[in-house]
């Protein structure tokens, strides 16, 4: 979803997210809008459908939650000959089935294990130089569920993840190791100095991509409170492929208060025999379709930034319910290609108005250039209804390069319970 994650607080009318841990909540939710799929450039043929997207989430407090609900769309008219009543591209496998979990948490930030299952949305596994800001539901045919699990055992951290449970896809993991408390015994503040290994291997290609590796050093400068400055370090490359390996050098900045937290990183990267940072990326489950694959990414150094930024007037809770939601990403080629990808969330008019809007784009001097973009608004306007509407470009299956550019639109209406 472009919104950030479903706002039970907001829903009861008043309640203050600081009251989210004690007790249960749950939230029922029914959504009927239309939608119209529009493919650019004439290739293709106008669809449009009715769409009824049940949700249910009941909200534990810190250590569980449960998040269910997926989109059945019901098709009006347009398709190609033969397309049943329901839009089959959005059941026609195993893996779609996951979308009906939208996020199952069990453990909180301090457990010493903890699981996430559901939708993965600008995830990152750890460092972020194997997997960084990947999206698994990007495709608008291939909805699974993926899942993380992280666990801590004295100087070790773990966090090994799957981009769809019910199907070999993207796998991984990457242990930390805490410097400190090895030499030294369990340190007042963890994580100032890690050294860690991720390894990623994509199964979706029949394994015939070779596994990546990633060696990580981390150390924090300076430590105030509120404020943490560190370099980081690296190396990785393609496992069994010597001459396909980069190196990466930078520093990042986190500041957190009790209403904000903000996230700042530079790097300066090197990159040959088709391996690249960040190689799992954003659009990562698009192209695979795309004629020009990543792994042909000429030899060259690039600049990446990122920043994240998260506030709130009142404070930041565990349910994201934000008031600001900023997150984007941008890398440089030497050789020519540009790629941005970020989301933008705001809450307006005490809340009643939430405003969401994302987008991709990859400008590559070579070919393989591509971009999508949506956007999204919800209006609150007695008390459990709200309409909500939204628009966009996305890539669907068919084109010359196995994409083709669609604008969509959608309008709706939604009526939602929460206790």
């Amino acid at each position: 979803m472009l919104l950030p994650l479903l706002l039970l607080a907001q829903a009861a009318g008043a309640q203050s997210l600081g009251a989210q841990s004690r007790g249960w909540h749950t939230l029922l939710r029914l959504e009927a809008s239309t939608l119209m799929l529009a493919p650019l450039g004439g290739a293709g043929q106008e669809e449009s459908f009715a769409v009824l997207e049940p949700t249910v989430v009941v909200d534990g407090g810190a250590q569980w939650g449960v998040h269910l609900g997926a989109g059945v769309s019901l098709r009006l008219w347009g398709g190609e000959a033969g397309a049943g009543r329901v839009r089959r591209e959005d059941w026609d496998s195993l893996s779609d089935w996951g979308q009906l979990v939208r996020a199952f948490t069990l453990g909180g930030d301090t457990s010493p294990v903890a699981l996430w299952v559901g939708e993965l949305e600008d995830y990152s596994l750890l460092s972020g130089h194997l997997v960084r800001r990947y999206s698994n539901r990007i495709h608008p045919d291939y909805h699974p569920a993926g899942a993380f699990l992280t666990s801590t055992l004295g100087p070790l951290y773990l966090e090994a993840f799957s981009s769809d449970v019910l199907a070999p896809r993207l796998m991984g993991a990457q242990v930390e190791v805490d410097l400190v408390h090895v030499l030294t015994g369990a340190p007042q503040k963890p994580g100032r100095y890690t050294l860690g290994l991720s390894v990623v291997r994509d199964w979706g290609d029949a394994g015939r991509r070779p596994a990546q590796a990633h060696v990580d050093a981390a150390a924090v400068l300076v430590e105030r409170p509120g404020l943490e400055l560190h370099l980081l370090g690296g190396w990785g490359g393609h496992l069994g492929e010597p001459r396909a390996w980069g190196a990466v050098a930078g520093v990042g900045v986190d500041a957190l208060t009790t209403n904000r937290d903000m996230k700042l990183r530079l790097e300066a990267r090197r990159q040959r025999g088709g391996f690249r940072q960040g190689y799992f990326g954003p659009g990562f489950e698009l192209e695979r379709e795309l004629s020009v694959t990543r792994g042909l990414f000429p030899e060259g150094f690039s600049a990446y930034g990122e920043v994240e930024l998260e506030w709130d007037e009142v404070r930041l809770g565990g349910l994201r319910q934000r008031h600001l939601l900023l997150s984007l990403g941008a890398e440089v080629f030497t050789w020519g290609r540009v790629e941005v990808a970020g989301r933008l969330g705001l809450q307006l008019a005490q809340r009643r108005l939430e405003v969401a809007v994302s987008g991709q784009w990859a400008e590559p001097g070579q070919p393989g250039a591509w971009h999508v973009y949506s956007g999204q608004v919800r209006w609150r306007f007695a008390g459990a209804l709200y309409t909500l509407g939204q628009g966009g470009m996305r890539l669907n299956p068919g084109g010359e390069e196995g994409l083709r550019p669609v604008a969509f639109a959608s309008l709706g209406l939604g009526v939602e319970h929460a206790r």
